[in-house]
């Protein structure tokens, strides 16, 4: 089985033509034929149905063609990996953020790591806990910022950066604002906004909705904090958000108001593979990233 034969039969799955996928690859349309027919010959089943001038991934392919991709980004991986070891200042780092995060910190740790290592870039990946981790298993990235942190998790490991409050925003205009902190039992019949279901922040809202002993009026549901931000602004709603993602673009309108019960704090941290070791570029941002953090916390103490 050669490298060759995985491109060529990648290649022709994903376009489902070897006429598309010859034109593609700058390869006569016999050769990939030839090739595909090899492996298929070599692993003693049918890879591909045809149907015209059309083919189709058999069962067999389908199984294939996963591992087959997986592999290829692994052999990519090695090649960059023995560079960067050969050049630890070179590299492409694929760096994911979990959705909802407000890293507000975030572009100037990049642009500080990128001032002291300049031939190191970055790839960034956005989603959930769960789709970044299915992203590390996969080996598509390597380190991501996170929250909440997973525990005792078989396929991550993780270390905590920093935790920060969770603080309501409410309009100006409201008649609870200006009066110092507020338990959450106060606002029972209020109308809430929300990050959609499923994100840790509205399971950690509603979780402290039942610990204040009521079911919250939830109004709207979304992902983009400056939207969010905006529908307070107009006193749509209130919301719960962290305090960081609170003091980033506030609208004039909107106050940021504490919570003296129940308190809430979520941590935020880094999850890395727990099966292989990170590339040397990675390892430098890594404890790039430990030591900015450090110096913040000190800083803000």
């Amino acid at each position: 089985m050669e490298l060759r034969q995985i491109q060529y039969f990648i290649e022709a799955a994903t376009r489902e033509h070897i006429t598309q996928a010859s034109e593609a690859l700058h390869v006569a349309q016999s050769a990939i034929s030839r090739q595909i027919a090899l492996l298929e010959d070599e692993l003693g089943v049918a890879l591909f149905s045809r149907k015209g001038r059309n083919i189709q991934l058999t069962q067999a392919g389908k199984i294939f063609l996963e591992h087959a991709e997986r592999g290829l980004i692994e052999f990519d991986k090695a090649q960059q990996k023995i560079k960067e070891y050969l050049n630890p200042e070179t590299g492409l780092i694929r760096l994911g953020i979990s959705t909802s995060l407000s890293v507000h910190t975030l572009p100037i740790v990049l642009q500080n790591f990128h001032n002291v290592h300049p031939g190191i870039d970055f790839q960034l990946h956005q989603g959930t806990v769960p789709y970044l981790i299915k992203l590390i298993e996969q080996g598509s990235i390597d380190l991501a910022f996170a929250s909440p942190i997973p525990k005792h998790h078989e396929i991550v490991r993780s270390s905590i950066l920093y935790t920060e409050r969770m603080v309501l925003l409410m309009s100006k205009q409201h008649e609870k604002t200006g009066h110092g902190p507020i338990t959450l039992s106060q606002l029972k019949k209020e109308r809430f906004i929300t990050f959609r279901s499923k994100l840790s922040l509205q399971e950690l809202f509603r979780d402290a909705c039942r610990q204040a002993g009521f079911v919250p009026n939830i109004v709207f549901e979304g992902e983009d904090m400056d939207t969010i931000k905006s529908l307070v602004a107009s006193n749509f709603g209130i919301a719960l958000m962290p305090e960081n993602a609170a003091a980033y673009n506030l609208p004039e309108t909107v106050a940021a108001v504490s919570l003296s019960a129940p308190k809430l704090s979520r941590a935020v941290g880094i999850i890395s593979p727990r099966d292989r070791d990170l590339a040397p570029s990675e390892q430098l941002f890594s404890l790039f990233i430990d030591e900015f953090y450090e110096r913040l916390h000190r800083f803000g103490q």
